[in-house]
C-alpha cells in the first residue's frame, strides 16, 4: 500500500448522508449537524459558504468545498439571506424556530429543494461519524477548504451527480465509495498546493528512507517489527531512521506502528463475522487477550465495547478507523504492540 494511500484511507463512508439540492433564490440553510466532515460540490449556479468561525467563500459551478466539523455554518444564495431551515445532528431538519417541518420539498430519491428547476444545484456528502474519517487527517485540514474547478481535473463530480438519484441494488455502497474517492481526490489536489502547508506525515511518502518504511508498516502490520529490522529493510541505520521518521511523521516508528495496528483493528472488528481472536494475528498480536489489552490502553474501551457502540442505532461512532493514527507514548506503544525495540 502506498503510504499516502494508507494515511488517506481514513475516509470510509458507511451509509453517508448524500443529497442533491435544487434551489431557487432566495434560499439559505443553517447546518449544525456536528458532522466531522462534509463535501459540497456545485453542479450548477452559485452558493455562499458562511462558517460561524472562518471566512466566507463564494462557490461557482465546478467548485468543491470541504468543511471540517463540528462547527456550524450557513450555505445560501446570498450572505444576507436568512436561513429557511436548520439541519441538526442525524440530519433532522426544522424551521429556524424549531418546528419539525421545513419549506424544502422532496423531489425524489436523495433530492430536495425549493423548486423543480432551481437556479442552483448542489451535491452534499456528509460523513456523519468520526469513525469514518482519520483524526490525523482532520487535524491537518482548515475549517473550510475550497478547490476551484480550474485548479484540478476530476470526473467524479459529474459521476456522483449521475448516480445520486438512482435507487438500484447496492446503490448505497456505490455512493459511499464515490464520496470517498471524491474526497481523496480533493485532498490530494489540495495538499499539492504550496499554500496548503501539507503536514509532515503527508510529505514523508516522498522521503527515500521514511517513505519505504511507512509502506512496509502499512503493508505488513502483522510482522514483528523493531526499529532495527525496519531500518535494515530500508537500507538505513537504526539511528538515522528513528531520527528522520520522528522529524517527518512526528512520532517514533514503533509508536506509529502501534497506533496503525489498533486503528486497523478497529476497522476489521466492524466486519461481519470478525472476532477479536481472528483480527489479532492480522494486526500483529499473538492472542485476543494481547489485542484487547492494547486496544483498551489506546482507545479507552474494549474491542467489544467499540463494536457495540459503533453498531448502536443513532449513536455517534467513537473516534477511530484505519488512518486514525493516534499519538501515544513510545513506552506504552511498544508494550501494547508486543514489539521489542532494538
Amino acid at each position: 500500500m502506498d503510504a499516502v494511500a494508507g494515511l488517506l484511507d481514513g475516509p470510509r463512508a458507511r451509509g453517508a448522508f448524500l443529497l442533491r439540492s435544487v434551489l431557487e433564490p432566495p434560499w439559505a440553510l443553517r447546518v449544525q449537524d456536528e458532522a466531522p466532515l462534509t463535501v459540497v460540490a456545485v453542479v450548477r449556479g452559485t452558493a455562499w459558504l458562511l462558517p460561524d468561525d472562518g471566512e466566507a467563500a463564494r462557490l461557482v459551478e465546478g467548485d468543491v468545498a470541504v468543511l471540517r466539523g463540528p462547527g456550524a455554518y450557513r450555505v445560501a444564495d446570498d450572505p444576507a439571506t436568512a436561513p429557511q431551515a436548520v439541519i441538526h445532528p442525524g440530519q433532522r431538519c426544522t424551521t429556524p424556530d424549531g418546528t419539525e417541518t421545513v419549506r424544502l420539498t422532496g423531489q425524489g430519491v436523495r433530492a430536495w429543494g425549493t423548486g423543480q428547476d432551481g437556479e442552483t444545484v448542489l451535491l452534499t456528502g456528509t460523513y456523519e461519524h468520526r469513525a469514518e474519517v482519520s483524526e490525523r487527517l482532520l487535524r491537518a485540514l482548515p475549517a473550510v477548504l475550497v478547490l476551484r474547478e480550474a485548479e484540478w481535473d476530476c470526473p467524479l463530480v459529474p459521476l456522483l451527480a449521475g448516480e445520486i438519484g438512482k435507487d438500484e441494488p447496492g446503490q448505497e455502497a456505490v455512493l459511499d465509495r464515490l464520496l470517498d474517492l471524491l474526497l481523496i481526490a480533493v485532498l490530494r489536489a489540495w495538499f499539492a498546493r504550496p499554500e496548503a502547508d501539507a503536514p509532515g506525515w503527508y510529505r514523508a511518502h516522498a522521503d527515500p528512507v521514511v517513505g519505504p518504511a511507512l509502506r512496509l508498516l502499512h503493508d505488513a502490520p502483522e510482522r514483528s517489527w523493531t526499529v532495527a529490522n525496519l531500518a535494515r529493510e530500508v537500507g538505513a541505520s537504526r539511528a538515522a531512521l528513528a531520527r528522520r521518521f520522528g522529524e517527518l511523521v512526528g512520532e517514533p516508528p514503533m509508536t506509529f506502528l502501534t497506533s496503525w495496528r489498533i486503528a486497523l483493528a478497529a476497522d476489521l472488528l466492524l466486519e461481519p463475522g470478525a472476532t477479536v481472536g481472528s483480527v489479532a494475528p492480522r494486526v500483529g498480536y499473538g492472542s485476543a487477550f494481547a489485542l484487547s489489552t492494547a486496544f483498551k490502553r489506546l482507545r479507552g474501551m474494549s474491542p467489544q465495547a467499540w463494536r457495540a457502540r459503533a453498531a448502536a442505532p443513532g449513536e455517534a461512532s467513537p473516534v477511530g478507523g484505519a488512518g486514525d493514527v493516534l499519538e501515544a507514548g513510545a513506552e506504552d506503544a511498544t508494550a501494547a504492540a508486543g514489539s521489542v525495540a532494538a
